[in-house]
């Protein structure tokens, strides 16, 4: 019994005389770890102000600094445990946190990456920002939010659609207010016995007299193919209004100024037409009295 105790104390002394020693150490790692936690509210603070600059998101801001605080008072922890001369412990930490990551990257893969695709998404230089014009995963209408998890786009018609960021940032995307002009193309068709060249100049003349476009741009007329009943056309020309409405009336002026040109001019936009042979067998079969019947 007396081995014992004497067994316990000798090592409840040798436990006093390490921590002893450890004193110095213990306050250094804590002054160390302290500080840390400082420059990390601080770092927060300033980390805000400046993503708030590059990026209008505030959630994807606030993430972003909250990611950052976090790995600086995680390296002060380290670093105070190296002082402690725990090696070991510092060892494990970086071991479970390695295996928890990778856990949670598994089980929560398509969240992690529309998070992700949000943060590249928020950034000022990317492929559309809030209120631009765009065509994405089938859909076509004004980016109204840009969240950590979706992005929301209104359609033309009112609707509200909730794409997921990672398919937005995969997948191809028009934005037609990026380059702050558009192009009209407007379609059109004359009659075979029409005279090609003044058809060209009564189409560009209307075009250049009465639309309002972009001067530096030339108005476009080509022929593009012999149709069933008709000669058609292709006829260009640029604008500076980027958005659907100004885009659909410029359109619709310039349809109405070339039928109204070729009206004057006596040129035909013909109807569909379709010709029916029939020889004087089918005649006199009665296949065609029994159509007309």
């Amino acid at each position: 019994m007396k081995n014992i105790f004497q067994s316990l104390t000798d090592k409840l002394h040798s436990w006093w005389e390490g921590f002893i020693l450890m004193l110095p150490n213990l306050a250094v790692a804590i002054v160390i770890f302290v500080g840390f936690i400082f420059i990390a509210r601080y770092s927060k603070k300033f980390l805000n102000k400046l993503l708030n600059k590059v990026s209008d998101n505030k959630a994807v801001n606030r993430l972003l600094a909250n990611v950052i605080t976090v790995v600086v008072v995680l390296i002060g922890l380290f670093i105070a445990l190296g002082i402690l001369d725990l090696s070991k412990t510092v060892t494990s930490l970086l071991a479970g946190a390695g295996v928890v990551g990778l856990a949670i990257g598994l089980a929560f893969q398509d969240p992690i990456l529309n998070v992700i695709s949000g943060v590249i998404l928020s950034v000022k230089r990317v492929p559309f920002k809030i209120g631009d014009l765009v065509r994405t995963n089938g859909h076509y209408g004004f980016v109204e939010r840009i969240s950590l998890r979706t992005t929301i786009i209104k359609s033309l018609s009112g609707e509200d659609v909730i794409l997921p960021n990672k398919i937005v940032v995969q997948n191809s995307i028009v934005n037609y207010s990026f380059s702050a002009e558009r192009r009209v193309d407007i379609d059109c068709g004359v009659a075979y016995d029409s005279d090609l060249q003044m058809v060209q100049e009564t189409a560009l003349s209307a075009i250049e007299s009465n639309i309002e476009r972009l001067e530096e741009r030339p108005i476009e007329f080509m022929y593009t193919e012999f149709g069933d009943s008709s000669i058609n056309f292709t006829l260009r020309y640029w604008i500076k209004e980027t958005g659907e409405k100004d885009f659909l009336n410029s359109r619709s002026k310039g349809i109405m100024e070339i039928k109204k040109a070729f009206d004057s001019k006596g040129i035909t936009i013909p109807f569909p037409i379709r010709t029916l042979e029939f020889s004087q067998d089918d005649v006199a079969s009665g296949i065609v009295g029994k159509g007309n019947a």
